[in-house]
């Protein structure tokens, strides 16, 4: 760091390597539209919508003068028992880009409570019905719905579960999607493995469907890096949950507003949930924010109810009137700006520009939909996760920021991205494929 003083000691770093961090930081300062700036004053151009959160680009103008005035007029409000105008505004109109029937807002503060308050919703919802033995969860392998103790239970990556005990108890998961052998280099969804949603029909016959209360997955799973559900895989879960009454929960915390060419990824491929658990783009990452979209049915169920709190549940900062304006300006610039059709806009300028890597050094398959990707590299000999990780470094180096998860380098840009910059970012992993190799 240029500041020789300031010490990375203090700072418990998140899903970092901090030592390795620490030893050689990679430190950003600023940030304006599709760039960061580093602390040595290189422009870094943003192909990953900061985390997945930053859709409609870096400091917008119109969230800072939002949130400036927000905090000014009302700083906070406690949301038991009382309230204030946003959150009720911007569920409002967060519910005119819902699939029908999901009039009904929760509003937390990450992806993983969103996640944890689907969960207790689904369960929740089931006992009020009076069927209280409704009280298994399916996940998916290689699913990611966040890092609460619900989240990491219903996920399947290893090593977000490996390290904290048993989890909690009856989660099943149905088998993940990829499939590089059938499907490699595929453009756009998958033909091959609709099929793998028939393993819930054998969750169902294990278990009865009077144990199962939800089944949660993510459209695409993202931090597995970028996972596609083949063509009809979704439609068929929709339709094994409807005949046995199990509520279908998508996890749109990364697919949601905007990143696949709609609101939800749910209006992309026609396919309803029940629920649809939010984040990140809600606020462009400037505030934490997440949102939880319910089904009529299911709000009506709590409302119909003994009279009193309906639910249980909730947070200090659930609609916090500065989330909440940031959320509600966001928005603003979502619809101006068109920037919920942008990445199905740019989707084939997209697609041609990343399956031109097929052929370089290493790489083993390339996925995309919307303006997301994931460029798959062989692990090298020094182990799992080392080339995507020196792919990564040359291209920061480079002055573009992509994202390695093990060996697949994910993209995901800000929605207000243009196509000379779609050829640089590609280019800059030719050049590391090429460097590393």
């Amino acid at each position: 760091m240029n500041d020789k003083t300031n010490s990375l000691d203090a700072f418990w770093m998140p899903f970092t390597a901090n030592r390795q961090f620490k030893a050689a930081p990679r430190i950003l300062t600023e940030a304006k539209g599709m760039y960061y700036k580093a602390d040595d004053g290189r422009e870094i151009l943003d192909g990953t919508a900061g985390l997945w959160c930053c859709n409609a680009g870096h400091s917008r103008e119109q969230i800072t003068e939002a949130v400036s005035r927000q905090i000014a007029k009302l700083d906070y409000a406690p949301p038991f028992q009382m309230g204030h105008p946003l959150p009720f505004e911007l569920a409002e109109r967060l519910t005119q880009h819902s699939p029908e029937g999901l009039n009904r807002v929760f509003f937390t503060n990450s992806g993983s409570e969103s996640v944890d308050t689907a969960l207790k919703i689904a369960i929740a919802y089931h006992r009020l019905r009076g069927q209280g033995t409704r009280q298994r969860l399916v996940g998916r392998e290689k699913g990611y719905h966040g890092v609460g103790f619900g989240g990491i239970s219903v996920g399947g990556l290893v090593n977000n579960r490996k390290f904290f005990g048993s989890l909690l108890n009856g989660v099943d998961h149905l088998p993940h999607t990829l499939n590089i052998k059938a499907n490699a280099f595929t453009k756009g969804l998958p033909e091959n493995g609709a099929e793998l949603a028939n393993e819930l029909e054998n969750i169902v016959a294990l278990h009865d469907a009077s144990c199962i209360a939800a089944v949660i997955v993510e459209p695409f799973a993202g931090s597995a890096g970028v996972v596609l559900p083949p063509e009809g895989y979704l439609k068929r879960l929709r339709e094994i949950c409807t005949k046995h009454g199990i509520l279908l929960i998508f996890d749109e915390v990364i697919s949601g507003y905007g990143r696949i060419g709609d609101a939800f990824a749910a209006n992309r491929f026609g396919v309803k949930p029940d629920i649809i658990t939010t984040a990140k783009g809600l606020t462009n990452g400037a505030i934490p924010m997440g949102a939880v979209f319910v089904s009529d049915d299911i709000y009506n169920t709590f409302m119909d109810g003994p009279e009193g709190i309906e639910l249980f549940h909730g947070y200090t900062y659930s609609g916090h009137p500065v989330a909440a304006a940031a959320g509600l300006a966001t928005l603003d610039i979502y619809e101006q700006e068109g920037l919920f059709s942008r990445a199905l806009e740019l989707e084939s300028y997209w697609q041609e520009a990343v399956h031109s890597l097929k052929g370089e050094p290493n790489i083993i398959d390339i996925r995309n939909i919307g303006l997301v990707a994931g460029i798959e590299f062989a692990p090298s000999e020094a182990g799992v996760g080392k080339r995507g990780y020196e792919v990564f470094l040359n291209c920061f180096e480079q002055g573009c920021l992509v994202r390695a998860t093990g060996d697949i380098i994910a993209m995901s840009p800000p929605l207000i991205i243009e196509k000379p910059q779609i050829d640089r970012l590609v280019e800059s992993i030719a050049k590391a494929a090429r460097a590393v190799s």
